[in-house]
């Protein structure tokens, strides 16, 4: 196993992981920030080097072993093989704390699985529709931006958002969830339409590996154009500086994958998989707490 941490291994990295498009595209988007100051602080690991068959991106340093949001490792490999002797034989991957792995390809799942029961570890897998965009009509925005009420504002989410961003999130609603949105916000690229008290209505936001994430209007301004000139910009804002618009949904979100085709989004052949691992004893831990709270 090796750690890449020289800046001319790591830009050749990225320009040898465009070869191996979509399937490569999580780990490029990780290694695309990397490069470009690292503000989440992430590393990148490989089984050889230069002729790697197996690579993952990974906190730079110890966390939160419940935090399985900062926890989260992106996965590409050349080799199957390669990639489970990554697992099974090094220090790639902290086995003791709660994490994820993300990636694009099914043999993912498959080692998650074998790995982690002989480590007694718990692993639940969800997957999703991958898209990317690649070219935007021309004056979109203007028209998008045209229709919109004067007195709301186009704008950046601000770290006093992230409690909303929180409660309104599939994945959140707890303090972990909370501080890692807010951590994105201060990170990344991140577009919201705003009330003229400041309030946003509408919302998408960037994670670690370059994916847009969390897009979501309230309930009461849907129907408005919102989620699409929200999703527009950002877009356009992420292949201003390089990166691929990239971004995943569920298949039985139909909404959303309306909206996506409408705005001439491709999907992928490849579906995008979330494997959360959680050990055993935090299982144990976890039904123990619960069940105190319930007596």
């Amino acid at each position: 196993m090796l750690v890449l941490n020289c800046s001319m291994k790591l830009q050749m990295l990225e320009k040898m992981l465009r070869w191996s498009f979509p399937e490569s595209l999580k780990v490029y988007g990780a290694v695309m920030n990397i490069n470009r100051g690292n503000p989440f602080r992430n590393e990148v690991v490989v089984d050889s080097w230069p002729d790697f068959k197996a690579v993952i991106t990974r906190p730079q340093k110890e966390m939160d072993d419940l935090d399985h949001y900062t926890n989260a490792h992106a996965v590409f490999y050349k080799e199957l093989q390669a990639y489970q002797e990554l697992l099974e034989n090094t220090n790639a991957i902290n086995w003791g704390q709660i994490f994820q792995i993300q990636g694009l390809q099914n043999g993912i799942c498959e080692i998650s699985r074998t790995v982690a029961l002989s480590k007694q570890v718990d692993v639940k897998t969800s997957s999703f529709q991958m898209n990317i965009r690649h070219s935007f009509p021309p004056n979109t925005l203007s028209v998008l931006s045209l229709r919109m009420d004067p007195k709301l504002m186009l704008a950046y989410l601000d770290i006093s958002h992230a409690s909303l961003l929180s409660q309104t999130w599939s994945r959140g609603g707890n303090p972990r969830s909370q501080k890692y949105l807010a951590n994105l916000i201060c990170c990344f690229p991140s577009v919201c339409v705003l009330d003229d008290n400041g309030y946003p209505l509408s919302w998408s936001l960037t994670d670690q590996f370059a994916t847009m994430i969390h897009g979501y209007t309230l309930p009461e301004h849907r129907r408005k154009g919102y989620s699409r000139l929200v999703a527009t910009t950002l877009a356009k804002k992420l292949h201003s500086c390089g990166f691929p618009a990239q971004g995943n949904v569920l298949e039985t979100n139909i909404p959303s994958i309306t909206l996506l085709k409408s705005m001439n989004a491709q999907f992928l052949p490849c579906s995008f998989f979330r494997v959360v691992h959680t050990p055993f004893h935090f299982l144990k831990y976890c039904y123990h707490k619960r069940s105190l709270t319930a007596g």
